[in-house]
Formats: C-alpha cells, sequence, structure tokens
C-alpha cells in the first residue's frame, strides 16, 4: 500500500453517519498530509472505543477561516452530516478548516475492540484526533479482521 494510514478518531454520533452513509465528509480543523487515494481507519471514541471500518480519500480541501468559512459550508453542507449551528461552533477560534472527502467506505463485519487491539497491537494508543500508522499496523489490524 502506497500513500498515508490515518488512524481517526471520530465520536459516536458522526461515526453513526459514516456507517448509515449520510456522512461522507469529515471535518478537521488541523490539516493533515491526507491525499487522494489514501487510507483512513475510522475509530469510535468513547464511550464505544472500537475500529470500525475505513475508507479511501477522494480528496481533501482546506480554507483559511473565519475569513473562508461560508465557502466550506457551502462546499460540505450537503454531506457532513452536521447542522450550521454547529458547524461554526466547532470552527469557531480556529484559524483553518479541513474537509476530507471520502468514498469506497468499507465497514468491517466486527467491531474491532480496543481491548482486542492492543493485544495485536499492545503500543496503540488511540489519538484524541488522528495519527498515522505503519503499514505494519495496518495489517496487524487486518490479521484479525481475518
Amino acid at each position: 500500500m502506497e500513500g498515508n494510514i490515518l488512524l481517526l478518531s471520530i465520536r459516536p454520533e458522526y461515526a453513526k453517519r459514516i456507517i448509515d452513509g449520510s456522512k461522507t465528509v469529515e471535518l478537521r480543523r488541523v490539516r493533515t498530509r491526507l491525499q487522494s487515494g489514501d487510507l483512513v481507519l475510522v475509530y469510535v471514541s468513547s464511550p464505544e472505543k472500537a475500529l470500525v471500518g475505513e475508507f479511501k480519500v477522494e480528496r481533501v480541501i482546506d480554507k483559511k477561516l473565519p475569513k473562508e468559512l461560508n465557502n466550506l459550508w457551502n462546499q460540505v453542507k450537503d454531506e457532513a452530516g452536521i447542522g450550521r449551528t454547529d458547524f461554526n461552533s466547532y470552527y469557531q477560534g480556529a484559524s483553518v478548516g479541513v474537509a476530507i472527502f471520502f468514498k469506497h467506505i468499507e465497514i468491517f463485519s466486527q467491531k474491532l475492540e480496543l481491548e482486542r487491539l492492543r493485544k495485536q497491537l499492545p503500543n496503540l494508543r488511540p489519538p484524541q484526533s488522528y495519527r498515522y500508522m505503519t503499514i505494519d499496523e495496518l495489517e496487524a489490524v487486518k490479521s484479525l479482521l481475518a
């Protein structure tokens, strides 16, 4: 696998929208190195604490805030699974707004709970926001799904 592999922590209510297909863009306040074709593993944060799926990055846009906030909203409003009030609150005080558009979502047949992940990857610390993973870590995750 070429490209970046990102473990992305997502709050349960937004992860649910990714799983049901009503959310196809993930919003962030920090730039990543993600590019089209990169792989993102979806980790649902507390209280669930489980890896639930993956997706391929279609494209990434970032906007300077607050100047381009309305422009960002207009580009993501139909796909972000968030209302305008929450969108504005999320980006309040941020200097950049990032939108990660995705495709080819694969929901795992079984959730990989943190406890089980740590048996295979003892040093795994789910990130507050995101962390890059190695190909070896990805292969360890895939072996749990086999």
